[in-house]
């Protein structure tokens, strides 16, 4: 199984702040990297208890040399 190296974060449009972050594996097409991520955007704007549309997502680098 090949390590998660795409990493996303979902950031609340309102304030600005990243509230959650997640990784998916790059052996997923890209379709299903975009129903995961909406899936998981769902699920972080009824935790937060905001709207849907207030939730994005923007991929980012992990800069970590291990």
């Amino acid at each position: 199984m090949k390590p998660a190296d795409k990493h996303y974060k979902f950031i609340n449009s309102k304030t600005g702040y990243v509230i959650y972050y997640h990784s998916i594996s790059s052996a997923h097409t890209a379709e299903q990297i975009k129903t995961e991520l909406q899936e998981i955007k769902a699920r972080v704007a009824i935790q937060y208890k905001i709207y849907l549309e207030t939730v994005y997502w923007e991929q980012f680098e992990d800069d970590v040399n291990v």
